[in-house]
């Protein structure tokens, strides 16, 4: 999967540092694309986390980085009670990233609804490839244990969902 094109236009109030402030907001914005898409923490049985690090699980790349990027920030937004008239730029980025994950989620539904499958289906974060395809529901997918109530595999499985 790839993001082709993301646009953001981002209101920091009056900025100090415009390149920073850029800056900020593509590395938040792949952060949370990364949070949203690919970045799946698994745990034992008994609770202990399988994926403790970049070496156990998937985190961007340069690769995953949209092919066309364009970030800007939205001129005469100041804020007159704030410290030279900012605004935070931290978080905000991050959870744009979602509209990946929202995209995702539309282009599965839309999937189902050509194989007359019900569009009201369970999807979590993050969007990884695997639970796109179970989502998608072909010959290979169905073969794939549903999720009891608790959020665990069969009683075969080597990590569970909290």
């Amino acid at each position: 999967m790839k993001v082709l094109r993301t646009d953001i236009v981002m209101d920091v109030g009056e900025s100090l540092n415009p390149a920073i402030d850029i800056g900020q907001i593509e590395g938040a914005f792949v952060q949370g694309y990364g949070l949203f898409v690919m970045e799946e923490l698994l745990h034992s049985r008994e609770g202990h986390l399988l994926t403790k690090g970049p070496s156990m699980y998937k985190i961007p790349t340069m690769n995953d980085i949209p092919r066309e990027f364009y970030v800007s920030i939205l001129r005469g937004s100041s804020n007159p009670r704030a410290v030279y008239s900012s605004k935070g730029i931290g978080e905000p980025p991050l959870t744009l990233a979602t509209s990946v994950f929202f995209a995702i989620r539309n282009a599965i539904s839309d999937a189902r609804k050509d194989k007359k499958l019900s569009i009201d289906f369970r999807f979590d974060s993050p969007a990884t490839v695997e639970r796109i395809r179970i989502a998608c529901e072909n010959e290979y997918s169905v073969r794939q244990p549903s999720l009891s109530e608790n959020g665990s595999n069969c009683q075969n499985s080597w990590s569970i969902n909290v």
